[in-house]
């Protein structure tokens, strides 16, 4: 059940339309389990579907007793990047210092994404720091590395030959860099320090071709990263839980055995 809404750089203003902030929906006391997934919902980078991509999976994790965190990121066209990564890693150091609070394990906070949101939860999982030391702000010195990912249906790639090319727009403009595509292409930023990773995709997707999961699944195998890859033959975009399609709607059991496998929901 959605408890409160925390903005996650400081105060919530009076005019809170672009403010970015965490909707926090937790467990009953007698099932959490420690675990913490802060949700990257989907939208091309210029909306977030924060209900299917968003409260709904929300709402499934607390049935495993995990406390989720919705997060309302900046997004195109007015904000480019950095500000989503920006926003989403100051998530993963604002739960990370709150841990106590909010009830939760400070090694097992994950990010989940969907479509866009799961290139912001990939990039979150590549582009990572551990927190300056020094800061006046105790936030600022968490690390902003997951402890684990969920990729659904995700873009992982900005090249132009697999992306989702309104995607790439919202977060990168019309005429991004080479080095900055290069650098948002996660497939290539994968390491061994990179978080496991749980990957859902459709194989007849037109919005986001399957590659980027494969293309990732493949870079994780490379570094020796843990990764679960579930491809379904067919699907629209955008399915969410799928719980209104019999073909798919058992891809959340699946992962909520991937999550069980790593001690997340004990």
């Amino acid at each position: 059940m959605e408890d409160r809404i925390f903005p996650i750089w400081g105060e919530m203003p009076a005019d809170a339309k672009d403010t970015p902030s965490v909707s926090v929906f937790r467990p009953t006391a007698e099932t959490a389990n420690g675990t913490a997934v802060i949700i990257c919902p989907g939208g091309g980078y210029s909306y977030l579907s924060d209900v299917k991509e968003g409260s709904r999976c929300a709402t499934w994790l607390n049935m495993l007793g995990v406390t989720a965190f919705v997060l309302k990121y900046r997004h195109g066209p007015s904000h480019l990047h950095p500000h989503p990564l920006l926003d989403a890693q100051r998530a993963v150091r604002f739960v990370r210092a709150n841990a106590d609070e909010f009830g939760v394990t400070p090694e097992r906070i994950g990010v989940w994404g969907f479509s866009a949101g799961g290139h912001l939860a990939a990039t979150v999982g590549t582009h990572f720091d551990a927190g300056k030391s020094d800061s006046k702000d105790p936030v600022e010195r968490m690390s902003c590395r997951p402890d684990f990912l969920i990729l659904s249906y995700p873009v992982i790639s900005m090249d132009a030959r697999i992306t989702n090319p309104g995607s790439r727009i919202n977060l990168l403009g019309e005429t991004p860099s080479d080095e900055l595509v290069e650098d948002l292409s996660n497939e290539k930023r994968v390491t061994s320090d990179t978080p496991p990773a749980f990957i859902f995709h459709t194989d007849n997707d037109t919005a986001v071709p399957v590659e980027n999961s494969v293309l990732f699944y493949m870079a994780m195998k490379r570094a020796a990263v843990p990764a679960e890859l579930h491809i379904y033959a067919s699907g629209d975009h955008g399915l969410g839980l799928a719980q209104q399609y019999p073909l798919l709607q058992s891809w959340p059991s699946l992962l909520a055995s991937w999550m069980n496998g790593l001690g997340l929901l004990r």
